[in-house]
């Protein structure tokens, strides 16, 4: 197992900064997603560790090697594309063992090494079948069998899943989890799909569109705790309010103009943004309740008529108006069959949630 260590790349096409000093620690054995949006750089920055790019400054380091400007057949590091780049007129067998061919391996070797390969994917069936005649997660399993057997250090995943339905994507997940658990491998997973990165990480990176770090973290910590209004809004679904702490006998409170005023918790290393001029709160929609009867037991409460219904199957999406314009997202689980409250458009709604479940955001 190898860590990987940015330091400091910069990068540019065409006259356009794509990295600019780029620093980042990805550490050894870790299941790691570089997550952002499309063109923030996070494919540029896996390319250049793979060794398809070079940087126009900085170093990149396996270990304690430095493999900035190492040839790609020398790093112990291999690529699965997004688009796979399998043989068309090869078997799965031959796929997988084309690298073990150029490396001059013996022939009985190989095919040991290939049909274990196959076995552990769940390909051994297939081995001899051409790639056309294989399914997009078949497909998928062959070209990550075809980077594994040459024992990377790190294995890199550029979006892996784009080409695949929403069900085989799920299972895929899974599968990726399962693998990485039992090489003990460093994954480096690239992805513009919160919900992926969410599945897979053991850590990850938030890429802003300028091709900065805006957060790293679990996902837990990223979800939950996020640390700017980029971060909050990008990486699942939330309500931002811009308003100013302040301090009062039953604790910290915060006045969002038009609104109300509401309890906040906010964390010591967070403290300096009280009475600090004005700041935004994020409220994630399913840690809003919602009714039609009035609530208590709650820190705050707010009443508001519903604009919008969304039905996903396992949870229903509202949008409620409230005092001063605002429209707060509301997310509910759909736990029971029994709708003779259900609510409708139109209806006078109560809305309340608990001051932990606020989130002060840094920036």
């Amino acid at each position: 197992m190898k860590s990987i260590r940015i330091e400091q790349i910069s990068k540019s096409f065409h006259g356009e900064q794509i990295l600019d000093r780029l620093s980042l620690v990805i550490p050894a054995g870790k299941f790691f997603v570089l997550l952002g949006p499309s063109g923030c750089g996070k494919t540029t920055l896996l390319r250049m560790i793979g060794g398809f790019e070079l940087p126009d400054s900085g170093n990149i380091f396996l270990g304690d090697e430095n493999i900035t400007h190492l040839p790609i057949n020398e790093r112990k590091v291999d690529t699965v594309f997004q688009n796979y780049a399998l043989f068309p007129h090869l078997s799965v067998f031959d796929n997988v063992a084309y690298s073990q061919h150029i490396k001059g391996v013996a022939k009985s070797i190989i095919e040991e090494k290939v049909m274990k390969i196959l076995t552990t994917m769940h390909l051994e069936r297939h081995a001899y079948k051409f790639i056309s005649q294989l399914s997009g997660g078949q497909q998928q399993r062959v070209a990550l069998a075809r980077a594994i057997i040459n024992e990377p250090e790190v294995l890199l995943l550029d979006e892996p899943l784009a080409a695949l339905d929403v069900k085989l994507r799920e299972k895929m997940l899974v599968e990726f989890i399962e693998l990485q658990e039992s090489l003990k491998t460093t994954f480096i997973y690239v992805t513009h799909d919160q919900f992926e990165a969410l599945t897979v990480a053991d850590q990850m990176a938030i890429m802003n569109p300028d091709g900065q770090i805006e957060q790293i973290g679990t996902s837990k910590e990223i979800y939950e705790f996020p640390r700017t209004s980029f971060v909050a809004q990008f990486v699942g679904t939330t309500n931002l309010f811009r308003g100013v702490l302040r301090t009062a006998e039953s604790g910290v409170l915060i006045d969002i103009e038009r609104l109300g005023t509401f309890a906040v918790d906010v964390p010591a290393d967070k403290t300096k943004l009280i009475n600090a001029g004005p700041i935004l709160m994020s409220l994630r929609p399913e840690k809003v309740f919602i009714s039609k009867k009035p609530v208590t037991g709650f820190s705050n409460s707010i009443t508001g008529v519903v604009r919008s219904i969304v039905y996903y199957g396992r949870s229903t999406q509202y949008t409620v108006t409230v005092e001063g314009g605002y429209s707060i997202q509301v997310f509910e689980q759909n736990e029971e069959h029994f709708f003779q409250e259900a609510i409708d458009y139109d209806d006078l709604v109560h809305l309340a949630w608990q001051k932990e479940n606020v989130v002060v955001l840094e920036k």
